[in-house]
């Protein structure tokens, strides 16, 4: 397998399973097929978007139109079958699709990145973070739910020391890319798919959470 074609098959399978997650985001709202997929369409190739317009190439979807129909595809076939699973299970389903679709995008914008020799060494972690983030932010966003990335969950941690493993790999075994590529995309499928069964979180001291949380005072009892 070439690099070439790696790059496509992460790029697809991250497309299929964005575009699952944009739809099971809304439909427990209610929403009618047009708006599902419409949603399903922008949580595919949002990040993606972002990333070539940084890089000021053409955009990826534009020279390939197989991008949106594959989009559209899995969003009709999403909106069809949700009604076969409960909340729970669309929750669920929905944050291991989009485990799935981050560890694909991440790797993909990353391989992208580096054979432009663009912002060497930084760029291909950054932009691999913002295409794989990219698309769920916006998602979250349009839902009107919180965002993944505002949450304690270890979210963008596992993205991006998948990101920084490849950078590095890469750059001292360049001979070994198809390989390097896959195992990277499974690293971040397992981590981030471990904090999602496990529910890990990111450590209170890490977070600003606690600073801003007012200490409940004693009722006076005489006031009772």
């Amino acid at each position: 397998m070439s690099v070439d074609t790696l790059q496509y098959l992460l790029g697809m399978a991250g497309t299929v399973a964005f575009a699952v997650t944009g739809v099971l985001a809304v439909t427990p709202r209610g929403i009618d097929f047009f708006g599902a997929c419409v949603l399903g369409l922008i949580t595919a190739i949002g990040g993606g978007t972002i990333r070539d317009l940084i890089l000021g190439v053409p955009v990826f979807w534009a020279a390939d139109l197989n991008y949106i129909w594959v989009a559209l595809a899995a969003s009709f076939v999403a909106f069809l079958t949700e009604r076969l699973l409960t909340r729970r299970e669309i929750h669920r389903t929905m944050l291991y699709l989009d485990a799935l679709g981050v560890s694909m995008f991440a790797i993909q914008a990353a391989q992208k990145v580096m054979w432009l020799d663009f912002g060497m060494p930084i760029a291909p972690i950054l932009l691999g973070v913002l295409t794989a983030i990219g698309g769920g932010l916006l998602r979250d966003v349009l839902a009107g739910q919180p965002t993944l990335l505002k949450r304690r969950e270890l979210y963008a941690i596992p993205v991006t020391c998948g990101c920084i493993l490849y950078v590095l790999l890469l750059t001292w075994l360049p001979a070994y890319a198809v390989l390097i590529g896959v195992v990277c995309s499974l690293l971040i499928l397992c981590l981030r798919g471990s904090a999602i069964y496990w529910d890990l979180h990111v450590p209170l001291w890490l977070t600003t959470q606690s600073r801003h949380t007012e200490t409940k005072k004693p009722k006076d009892p005489r006031s009772q």
